[in-house]
């Protein structure tokens, strides 16, 4: 299950924060001879430097790979710092206590004879999240338990496992039903027969739900997702727990092999990854967890056939856009808008004993925006040509000619631009000083030299590389990163020599100052012994 998501207009305004401020959290590469990363509950954490435009960079440090929040997973450790056996111990046992109750193969083994039961004593713990076998019924007699569990239920896991709680928030998002059916529909139209389901679980369900005889139901599914409790209601080959940030199987060589046979059947024909991250999750690592992916299913091709692509849907916010494209430059953003999630309430399924959901899009406190527009900013990045992927109609979707595309009715082609250049399901104008389409709230600002928002701050940063200021890349891939590097190595250095220096002279006075002292108290005792005697 994806990582909980916060409000879509406020993580829009977190990229922009990161676009335009001076400072940020990148991804650090280690070097070749670096260590293993260290392990937190997560898997293997990864490697960041925190850097400020102007500035030398600062030390670079582990943390945890799927969580943002330092309250989620409170891993921190200094790539220089050495551990000592103790704290390498203590960490190790916390990470053993972290795990799952069960492993993977005693998860299939309860699961298998969970389905043997009769429906009167098929029952499942919503305070432990767990399916319980006639043998549990004693130490779970003061918990909630539902009764009665069908299969349909058991096909079903989103709907009786309760969302992953946030300390931030008790919500979480799932797609809709009808968005799970429309990608289910085509996908079946392009012809794929295998989905890896990377972070969708709903998807996951709809297509091992079809009924014999419908077309999708020649469709194979394998699940990978970092919530455990899927374990549960999945044999080995439909689900493997994984974290996409690391490429992390927590059931190891097993788990991977599984996945590769996925990707590798049929020589890797008819199989796609369709993925849902988490908005909050950098792109970078994602990237990296794809391609490595991609590199696993193109082991089962021959020198022939090595040209070919491994087909991706991605879907994220649109305005990761140039993101994606750093990593995926042949990925092309479809302009399929309608997507419904499910706000799942925690708080009152806990009250009710049952999932209470609300369509995303009808929700008063999720919508789009400031103003409430209800177009979602989800769109699907993919490398599939778009010309061969069609979008309703009766949603208000037309085909464009000249783009050779569907897009949504206020999408308009662009003369001056030679494309349908809308992205957030508004009419963009054409600014003829910027030479581009821009959204219709922005106006050309002559300080600037570039359309903005009509309140913007003309003092901002600008955007681009935090070393040379160009625009077309960031600072870990910027052709002068090594003399910079120089640079900040020697800065590093003299400081270091200053304050070894500054600590010197501080114990040197201190040294000096308790001798004084010394002398004075010798004194002073000397004198009241003489008056004394």
């Amino acid at each position: 299950m994806a990582a909980p998501r916060s409000r879509p207009a406020a993580v829009e305004a977190e990229a922009d924060a990161g676009r335009q401020g001076g400072s940020g959290v990148e991804l650090a590469l280690p070097s070749d001879t670096a260590a293993a990363a260290p392990l937190c509950p997560h898997g293997p954490t990864l490697l960041f430097v925190k850097v400020n435009r102007g500035k030398e960079e600062t030390r670079r440090f582990y943390a945890c790979s799927a969580c943002r929040d330092r309250k989620d997973c409170n891993f921190f450790q200094w790539e220089d710092e050495k551990l000592s056996e103790a704290r390498l111990a203590a960490r190790e046992a916390y990470n053993q206590r972290c795990r799952p109750p069960l492993s993977r193969t005693q998860c299939v083994e309860r699961y298998l004879r969970f389905i043997e039961l009769p429906l009167s004593q098929r029952k499942f713990c919503q305070s432990c999240q767990q399916l319980l076998l006639p043998d549990d019924w004693g130490d779970h007699r003061e918990h909630q338990v539902v009764g009665d569990v069908s299969v349909t239920q058991l096909r079903r896991p989103s709907q009786l496992l309760y969302p992953l709680e946030n300390k931030k928030t008790n919500a979480q998002y799932l797609f809709a039903d009808r968005t799970c059916q429309f990608l289910a529909d085509l996908l079946s139209t392009l012809g794929f027969r295998r989905v890896l389901c990377v972070g969708t679980p709903r998807l996951h369900e709809l297509i091992r739900l079809t009924e014999p005889g419908d077309k999708k139901s020649n469709i194979k599914s394998l699940l990978l997702d970092i919530d455990f409790r899927y374990s549960q209601f999945y044999v080995e080959d439909s689900f493997c727990h994984y974290n996409m940030f690391n490429h992390h199987f927590f059931d190891g060589k097993a788990a991977l092999e599984v996945c590769r046979a996925f990707l590798q059947e049929d020589k890797g024909e008819g199989v796609i990854l369709v993925t849902d991250p988490p908005f909050g999750g950098l792109v970078e690592p994602l990237a990296i967890t794809f391609k490595k992916l991609i590199a696993m299913w193109k082991e089962g091709q021959s020198q022939d056939e090595s040209q070919k692509e491994l087909p991706i849907f991605w879907i994220f916010p649109y305005f990761f856009e140039s993101r994606i494209h750093q990593f995926f430059p042949n990925f092309c953003m479809l302009d399929y808008q309608h997507f419904h999630r499910r706000f799942i309430c925690v708080d009152e399924a806990m009250k009710y004993g049952c999932m209470l959901e609300v369509d995303y899009d009808n929700h008063a406190l999720y919508k789009h925006g400031k103003t409430g527009r209800k177009q979602s900013p989800v769109r699907i990045f993919t490398n599939i040509p778009p010309n061969k992927i069609i979008l309703p109609t009766e949603e208000g979707y037309r085909f464009c000619p000249l783009c050779q595309r569907y897009v949504s009715l206020e999408n308009r082609h662009c003369e001056h631009c030679g494309s349908c250049t809308s992205k957030d399901g508004r009419k963009w104008n054409h600014c003829f000083l910027c030479r581009k389409c821009v959204k219709p709230s922005w106006i050309h600002c002559s300080i600037c030299n570039h359309c903005a928002v009509p309140d913007h701050s003309c003092e901002g940063t600008k955007d681009g590389c935090f070393i040379c200021g160009e625009l077309d890349h960031k600072r870990s891939t910027c052709p002068n990163i090594g003399t910079c590097k120089k640079a900040n190595k020697a800065v590093r250095k003299q400081k270091q020599r200053r304050s070894n220096k500054m600590k010197m002279e501080s114990r040197k006075g201190q040294s000096m100052n308790h001798a004084s002292v010394t002398r004075k108290k010798k004194r002073r005792e000397g004198a009241h012994q003489y008056l004394c005697s």
